[in-house]
């Protein structure tokens, strides 16, 4: 939304005129204003600490107004907050003003099915588990409203396609949703009862230790990825032939972590290690990385002292875990031929072999200073031969069955268009020449 279109400004025109319509009953409904008035000096403060603290929006303020409140009453405690709270980029003030008639229409939306199913009445004497019933429907609302509005503003604001704007919105939205409109029932829930606000607001200390939590690892999460993209972009400017091989490997391995059933830490672990394989790249001159045509044998040795630059590299970063010994190990093979010591089966680490197997697909499916792309059919062919002397077969069957069922996407193939092979396309048979490493050359 750096520069809005004008069909997008519309759009927010009319979600604001339709915000403006959900408050024009507030004169004349009977409105609890202290309650109006706490909740929104307690959603803009909680709204001003989560964004200076990129911990994301506080849903459970507005949850509880929209259980406690009438309609209009509800939508009003998102006001306040949204128009003062940070935003990201410019423009600021109709990124502010977007914001809060979103969240005006969602609370709205809530509320109003919430009262309509009895849900404020059900609030005095809640019978567990129907109350339930109110809450949940109120919350689906709150979260469709919010999904129809991100993704007509992603459609008209951003360059994506119009079927694929909502694709995973509402799904990614109802998770978090739940879990604070969980804390907003427990709010409202105390708040009629004999204790008052004062027991409702205690529910928001455990969420404020939840959102520091969850700021930290979000923290340290950045810092991971900051780490590994500074070092993949380093090895990008020292061997541009090879420009997006490491994310492409990352995501192979990926696949195959995930068709093997990693659990999703894991998967996590072995995607840094495919896009960290080639870091010791960084210790090799680029007059080799770059050279046209075969390498010597002194120069084929100096590049395959890479796996062992990459692991000094990353020994200390104590977060990838097992990538490191992927790092170190991503070219041995299993039949003892490889290096840099020669290891032999199972003695090789599980992550290097996953990662040598998405490595050499990539290498044989991108176009590099000394040869042509080949066609992924062709690259998978070449996979199937040599499994069992140069790969792990499991590893092989696992990125074949991930590419049956997925595809493959990457920016260079070798008819220099995305390739999206489907299960037929992908061979059952050996034959070929043999798969070569990411080096990919024979010494002379």
């Amino acid at each position: 939304m750096d520069a809005v279109p004008a069909r997008a400004r519309v759009y927010v025109a009319g979600v604001v005129l339709a915000a403006l319509v959900c408050l024009r009953s507030l004169p004349s409904t009977p409105t609890p204003w202290r309650a109006v008035l706490l909740l929104a000096v307690l959603y803009a403060g909680s709204e001003l600490v989560a964004r200076f603290r990129s911990v994301g929006t506080c849903y459970p303020v507005l949850l509880t107004g929209a259980f406690l409140l009438p309609p209009s009453a509800a939508a009003l405690v998102a006001l306040p907050g949204a128009l003062l709270s940070p935003v990201p980029r410019r423009p600021f003030a109709l990124r502010r003003v977007w914001r809060a008639a979103q969240l005006t229409l969602a609370v709205w939306a809530a509320a109003y099915l919430h009262g309509r199913l009895g849900g404020r009445d059900a609030l005095v004497e809640p019978d567990f588990p129907y109350a339930l019933v109110p809450a949940g429907a109120a919350l689906l609302a709150f979260c469709l409203v919010l999904t129809l509005l991100d993704g007509g503003i992603l459609a008209l604001a951003d360059p994506v396609p119009a079927g694929r704007a909502w694709r995973g919105l509402f799904t990614r939205t109802l998770g978090p949703v739940a879990v604070h409109g969980l804390a907003g029932l427990m709010m409202a829930v105390l708040w009629r009862s004999p204790y008052g606000p004062v027991a409702a607001l205690l529910v928001l200390l455990p969420m404020c230790v939840a959102w520091w939590a969850f700021a930290q690892y979000h923290r340290e999460r950045a810092a991971h990825q900051a780490t590994i993209r500074a070092l993949v972009q380093a090895v990008d400017i020292k061997d541009g032939y090879t420009r997006g091989h490491s994310e492409r490997v990352g995501r192979a391995s990926m696949m195959i972590a995930r068709e093997l059933g990693m659990d999703d830490e894991r998967v996590e672990t072995l995607r840094f290690a495919g896009i960290l394989h080639d870091v010791g790249k960084l210790g090799v001159p680029t007059r080799l990385l770059r050279k046209e045509g075969a390498l010597t044998p002194e120069e084929r040795r100096v590049i395959e002292l890479h796996p062992e630059y990459g692991h000094e590299m990353v020994r200390g970063i104590r977060f990838l875990g097992e990538a490191r010994a992927a790092v170190l190990h991503h070219h041995e093979r299993l039949d003892g031929s490889g290096y840099p010591y020669g290891l032999v089966g199972d003695r090789i680490p599980e992550s290097a072999r996953v990662v040598a197997v998405a490595d050499a697909f990539d290498a044989m499916t991108s176009t590099r200073s000394y040869r042509r792309a080949r066609p992924v059919a062709a690259a998978v062919e070449e996979l199937q031969r040599c499994a069992g002397k140069q790969f792990d077969p499991r590893m092989v069957g696992a990125l074949v069955r991930a590419l049956g069922r997925h595809g493959w996407h990457p920016s260079v193939t070798a008819d220099g268009t995305a390739a999206v092979p489907t299960a037929a396309a992908i061979p059952g048979r050996a034959g070929g020449r043999g798969a070569r490493d990411s080096v990919g050359r024979r010494a002379v």
